[in-house]
């Protein structure tokens, strides 16, 4: 039985790991039966099992007639997703003020030249998106300049989790776009304070942008 499950562990791993390498992306079907046994080097039952297991953790969906794809990444996003369906606004913007203002100071601590470049790119890219006045745009823009942020404080777990709200945080983002309670939405001084290497001044253009938007929303 022990030999069984550490068989049935082995295969989960392998599995696991072609998806969170990029080697099966997200959106692709995944070998059928035949070839996964092959591939790991185990019978068919341990790789029916296996695959079984991941669909249960999110990572793997079955489509009758189609085949099995993946559908996530990552365990942690999909239990986190789970959990967060539905938050509300004001919960979510809590949650990314406290990540966002600690990445705005890690960023400007420890971005690079090239992130410094990349940054006001991004910016300038968000102001033109923001300028044409198209929703889409404007939130896979500013969504862009805040992964980019969090990229640049250069701390792989507050980048992992945020990462995996990704989902939570575009539709936050898309329901402060629909609902603005500032007339200057550049983030133009955010850019320019990581830049400099100012990270109290990051701190609080980060605070005070999103601390408005909780004082506006209610609870409930």
């Amino acid at each position: 039985m022990t030999r069984r499950t550490n068989l049935i562990d082995l295969a989960v791993g392998r599995l696991r790991q072609q998806i969170t390498s990029g080697a099966w992306q997200v959106g692709m079907r995944i070998p059928a039966e035949p070839e996964l046994t092959e591939l790991i080097g185990v019978g068919r039952n341990t790789v029916r099992e296996a695959v079984q297991s991941l669909v249960h953790a999110g990572m793997l969906e079955r489509r009758q007639g189609s085949g099995t794809y993946v559908i996530s990444n990552s365990e942690l996003g999909t239990a986190m997703g789970r959990q967060i369906a539905g938050a509300h606004q004001r919960d979510v913007l809590e949650v990314r003020r406290s990540l966002e203002v600690e990445a705005a100071r890690l960023a400007a601590v420890r971005a690079t030249a090239e992130q410094v470049e990349e940054l006001r790119s991004v910016r300038d890219r968000r102001a033109a998106a923001y300028a044409s006045g198209e929703l889409d745009h404007m939130v896979e823009a500013d969504l862009l300049l805040h992964r980019t942020i969090a990229q640049a404080a250069q701390n792989p777990v507050l980048l992992a989790l945020y990462e995996n709200l990704l989902d939570a945080i575009t539709e936050n983002i898309r329901f402060n776009f629909e609902h603005p309670v500032h007339d200057d939405d550049s983030h133009h001084d955010l850019v320019e304070a990581i830049a400099a290497g100012d990270a109290e001044a990051a701190m609080r253009e980060v605070d005070e942008y999103l601390s408005e938007f909780i004082g506006d929303v209610q609870v409930g």
